[in-house]
């Protein structure tokens, strides 16, 4: 497991750690992982190039463990019902996606291919959103409110892929999206696809 390394003798500065993380995932979310250098880190955390190698190993260390803590992974939540579940989950969605961090999330899935370590990271992300559906959808078949058919893969496909594209296509100047926005359009999306859903029940 990767691990930040502080010089023995030397408390660790907590703000210092979460600038170069900070810094670390914007770099990466801009400019991708070919572009990426620990040099041009430490230079947007505004901190020596020594205080980031105190820390880490190397710049895939410094990138793995940064979106580690940055990028936030989806999970069930339980509201008592299917829809609210349902809205919990695409809210989480549009956050990783379209909030602060969501041009990194979105460009791990494009990298992840040629890097093994940022592949394992994608790949936590995307087994929690699959895990998180389908433990709604199973619930929501329990408790009657969706049909025995219905398809956790097809629902998660909509779903997820209806929050990625949402954020895909965010203006720049309307990124990160607000609280308010995040929830509405979560509402909206998710009443959309279950009316499909539920048509011939």
């Amino acid at each position: 497991m990767t691990t930040s390394r502080a010089m023995p003798g030397r408390p660790r500065d907590d703000q210092v750690d979460r600038r170069i993380a900070d810094a670390a995932v914007e770099l990466f979310g801009q400019h991708g992982w070919s572009s990426f250098s620990v040099e041009a880190v430490a230079r947007r955390a505004g901190v020596g190039k020594a205080s980031v190698y105190l820390r880490w190993r190397n710049k895939e260390d410094l990138l793995i463990q940064a979106l580690s803590q940055r990028l936030e992974r989806v999970s069930d939540v339980d509201t008592g019902t299917v829809r609210g579940d349902l809205v919990q989950l695409v809210r989480q969605q549009l956050e990783l996606y379209a909030g602060e961090c969501g041009p990194a999330a979105l460009r791990l899935g494009f990298e992840a291919r040629g890097n093994p370590e940022l592949a394992k990271r994608h790949e936590e992300l995307a087994q929690a959103q699959i895990t998180a559906a389908r433990a709604m959808v199973r619930r929501g078949i329990r408790s009657g409110e969706l049909p025995k058919g219905t398809s956790v893969t097809f629902l998660l496909d909509a779903l997820a892929g209806g929050a990625m594209n949402h954020a895909m296509a965010l203006p720049a100047a309307l990124r990160p999206l607000s609280p308010e926005d995040v929830m509405d359009y979560a509402e909206r999306f998710v009443d959309f696809v279950l009316t499909s859903v539920l048509a011939d029940t």
